[in-house]
């Protein structure tokens, strides 16, 4: 049941995004930088948690729960180690998807080289 909910709502959260790209004249890069910050204000709200928990991986992975995993990392150190939480954070919260993308990233550039258009 767990692959249905997060189906439902990662597919939820893509078509409103998908939504915003076709009827809007927002940049994508608009809509991914919105994505992020929805991320942050539900997460402050505590409105996204619930829905982290109800459709895990649907909710987690697109780029709404990088912003929630940046604010709940802010949250905590904050209440650790006070005002520094502020800076290390959301940092620290998110280090591990951070990495694995700059890894992945050079790992794929390294197998395929660029390459002119023409």
């Amino acid at each position: 049941m767990i692959f249905l909910r997060a189906f439902l709502l990662g597919g939820l959260i893509c078509c409103i995004c998908q939504i915003l790209i076709d009827k809007t004249a927002l940049t994508p890069a608009r809509i991914l930088t919105g994505c992020v910050v929805s991320g942050v204000i539900l997460g402050a709200l505590g409105l996204y948690g619930p829905l982290a928990d109800w459709g895990g991986a649907g909710a987690t992975v697109p780029l709404t729960g990088f912003g929630y995993a940046l604010a709940k990392g802010v949250r905590e150190a904050v209440a650790e180690q006070g005002l520094l939480g502020v800076i290390t954070g959301g940092l620290s919260a998110c280090a591990a998807g951070i990495t694995a993308a700059v890894v992945f990233a050079l790992l794929a550039a390294l197998i395929f080289p660029a390459k002119d258009k023409s």
